[in-house]
């Protein structure tokens, strides 16, 4: 003990000065913050109650995750509820997603679809798959397409060079299409060999010139890649209509600013609207353009708001002559999502899906153009029966980016416009890109459509019907205000099916 003695008391008294050492750092450390908070002029509460004012805004940054993982029930949170990403990450990894018990699902809010069954259903033996659209039928090279999920517009730099490689391969192992986004043609999206809509954005990215309009030269080079099977030319996106894309300057790598034509390290802001299309036979004009350019299906995606052009646009398009329509029109809601938006656009601007879609196919069948133009629905069509509604209201495909992000891997961590993205998924960080495996990705990427697709069907044949396109708006009821729910050919009576819009 002797022998100890000395040192157990050297030892203590050393911790005991660090102690007094570390207690004096901390004092000074909240002097000179007690300083600094009632001198700054910035943040009244800091100055009010200085230091512990400081707690606020580390509460408020906090919360968020708090919230998230604590204290928001399955179905409460915003833009998608944990029921929903747990549905997809369940079944992108292969796994069972049967529920026990019963549904948490409210089914009495306004708007809820409810699907109507058959009291005798579609056998197994007697389902079929879901026939063939041809997309382009007047132009030199025509799509044909029979998956029901495909994967939306996401730009190479909004997401990671290992997230496009992933959508890539699974699209292909999926037998659907990806949607390039505005941000040009990547090397990852022709990696996995997947079909590619190559859509062409505002500034023109991927297909510009020196003066940032349309480069015909360029257009050719990108439309002979044989995967390059259509051209969507991008008006307007449901996140931010009337807004080009965002692109912050910490996301502009080299690579980026090659492939986009623009410079390196600068945030890219594209225009609001094409400058080359200011009405109707503009659109239709440049629709046939890069038709003739290409050789390929080409139509138009948007969000709608006012949707008096529309009928004016199909009028011309009678006049013109039927070739002249666009092959497709891509219609985006008004809650749809982005890595980079302004809040006003984004939540008060451009028609919900579940408005605007019935809305959009009605206007077709009034003027005989149902049957000559397809109809793509987008935004937060995520689980099987968002995607059973949009075959009920009359959609020919559908497709979806968030969804495929939560395959990803995706958290929700809202984190897109800053390059922080936890997953690897939206940032350029090559530290947190590592946690992104492609080769493991696609699977999941697959495994998501294969589930969409198998859930579809089951609604389907619940319902009676043989397979998804032969869903029909009868088929579904919405819940009014009364909370009765009445058929949605009754809200839509628009008679939206044609004989002759799909093959065997």
């Amino acid at each position: 003990m002797s022998f100890f003695g000395p040192f157990v008391m050297e030892t203590l008294s050393t911790l005991s000065t660090l102690f007094v050492f570390l207690l004096g750092l901390v004092a000074l450390a909240i002097a000179v913050m007690f300083v600094v908070d009632i001198m700054q002029t910035k943040d009244a509460v800091r100055r009010n109650y200085p230091v512990v004012g400081r707690f606020r805004s580390l509460f408020s940054t906090l919360g968020e995750f708090f919230r998230q993982y604590f204290f928001a029930m399955d179905r409460e949170e915003m833009p998608f509820n944990r029921a929903e990403r747990d549905w997809v990450n369940r079944s992108s990894q292969g796994k069972e997603n049967t529920v026990a018990f019963g549904s948490t699902r409210n089914l009495t809010p306004v708007g809820t679809a409810i699907f109507v069954n058959c009291p005798y259903p579609t056998l197994d033996e007697d389902a079929v798959s879901a026939p063939a659209v041809v997309i382009g039928p007047y132009t030199a090279q025509p799509y044909q397409q029979d998956a029901l999920i495909h994967i939306s517009g996401m730009s190479y730099g909004a997401i990671s060079r290992p997230a496009v490689k992933a959508l890539s391969h699974g699209a292909r192992m999926a037998g659907c299409w990806m949607n390039t986004g505005e941000g040009g043609l990547s090397p990852g999206h022709l990696e996995g060999g997947c079909d590619i809509v190559f859509q062409i954005g505002t500034a023109k990215y991927g297909v510009r010139n020196e003066s940032g309009g349309l480069s015909d030269e360029k257009l050719r080079e990108v439309a002979a890649h044989e995967a390059v099977r259509m051209f969507e030319i991008k008006m307007s996106q449901g996140a931010k209509p009337g807004k080009g894309g965002i692109l912050p300057g910490a996301k502009v790598t080299r690579e980026i600013a090659r492939i986009r034509g623009i410079e390196e390290g600068k945030a890219s802001i594209s225009p609001n609207r094409h400058p080359e299309i200011d009405n109707n036979g503009e659109l239709l004009d440049f629709i046939a353009h890069v038709r003739d350019v290409t050789g390929k299906p080409t139509g138009f995606k948007c969000v709608l708001g006012a949707y008096g052009w529309l009928e004016k646009l199909c009028v011309e398009i009678n006049t013109r002559g039927v070739e002249s329509a666009p092959d497709f029109i891509t219609i985006d809601s008004g809650d749809g999502g982005t890595g980079a938006a302004p809040m006003p656009l984004m939540d008060n601007v451009g028609l919900p899906i579940r408005h605007s879609l019935p809305m959009v196919v009605d206007i077709l069948v009034r003027n005989g153009l149902r049957d000559r133009i397809k109809i793509i629905a987008s935004g937060k069509l995520i689980t099987p029966a968002d995607v059973a509604w949009a075959y009920c209201a009359g959609a020919d495909f559908v497709v979806s980016a968030r969804g495929f992000m939560f395959a990803l891997g995706c958290i929700q961590a809202l984190k897109c416009n800053k390059n922080t993205c936890p997953t690897g998924i939206t940032t350029h960080n090559k530290r947190l890109q590592r946690g992104l495996n492609p080769e493991e990705k696609s699977v999941r990427v697959k495994n998501f459509a294969e589930k969409i697709t198998y859930g579809v069907n089951l609604i389907a044949h619940s319902c009676g019907a043989h397979h998804a396109r032969a869903l029909k708006r009868y088929h579904v009821r919405i819940v009014q205000d009364s909370g009765l729910s009445v058929p949605l050919d009754e809200l839509y009576p628009g008679n939206h099916h044609s004989k002759t819009q799909m093959i065997s």
